[in-house]
């Protein structure tokens, strides 16, 4: 920290506040950020994490910090009281090839972000108790139009499902995705309807396909239905198709969380 003296501060100016640096809102909002708030976030980061983190909250809290005790709007020791009453808590939730991390004031969330992980070989012990995975999610597609001619849209739209599944942006050999994009690039060639391979040819069995699972998330449906429509003529999904259960998997997942 600088050695400089406080500043007094200036008639008329404001500390800065969670709300000038974080997306929260409510009454966490219009709290200034003081030395020892950023201090809980340090020590919360360094317990859960081994480290403080790079660009992570406790880093903006500090900066704000030391900029408001600069000013004179805050003394050293200060802590607001949403802080200091409920407390600062950092956690940390692993899926294959990824963690998502979380930091919170007073259980607000202040900070979400991923990282990579290595993958492990295999596919993952558990995936949450009662949560709907991708795989199912895709089995789930192959009941409901499984008798779909697998096309560029569907097989972007997996390819997109096997990475949020399995954390690795390279699709693996003889993997869902790999499959997909064969099948649709076979498809534009077969003239007849019925010798076309079909959605429910490469989805049946689609969690012990994958190399790893993870249960659904709403950025997973995202993702997986951007594929879909960007890949599509129509610039649409498909009813029932891949990115419309996946959907559904997501909306239960937040519903029984």
């Amino acid at each position: 920290m600088s050695q400089d003296q406080p500043r007094r501060s200036q008639p008329g100016q404001d500390p800065i506040k969670y709300g000038d640096v974080f997306d929260v809102s409510g009454d966490l909002a219009n709290k200034p950020i003081a030395p020892e708030d950023a201090a809980m976030m340090q020590s919360a980061e360094t317990l859960v994490l081994g480290q403080t983190q790079l660009g992570g909250a406790a880093s903006v809290m500090q900066s704000a910090a030391n900029q408001n005790e600069q000013a004179g709007l805050v003394g050293h020791l200060d802590v607001n009281d949403v802080a200091g009453d409920q407390g600062v808590t950092v956690s940390e939730t692993r899926f294959p090839g990824r963690r998502i991390i979380t930091e919170a004031v007073g259980g607000k969330v202040v900070q979400q972000y991923s990282e990579p992980t290595p993958v492990q070989t295999g596919r993952a012990s558990a995936v949450g108790d009662g949560a709907i995975t991708i795989g199912e999610a895709l089995e789930a597609t192959a009941l409901t139009v499984g008798h779909k001619a697998v096309d560029q849209s569907d097989a972007s739209a997996i390819q997109a499902a096997e990475v949020r599944a399995t954390g690795n942006n390279v699709t693996p050999p003889g993997g869902l995705a790999a499959m997909a994009q064969s099948a649709a690039a076979y498809n534009v060639d077969c003239t007849r309807d019925d010798d076309k391979t079909k959605l429910g040819d490469v989805l049946s069995g689609a969690t012990a396909k994958l190399a790893a699972d993870k249960a659904v998330t709403l950025e997973d449906a995202e993702r997986v239905a951007s594929a879909e429509v960007r890949n599509n003529p129509d610039a649409a999904a498909t009813p029932g198709g891949v990115a419309a259960s996946v959907a559904a998997a997501a909306r239960i997942n937040e519903c029984v969380k």
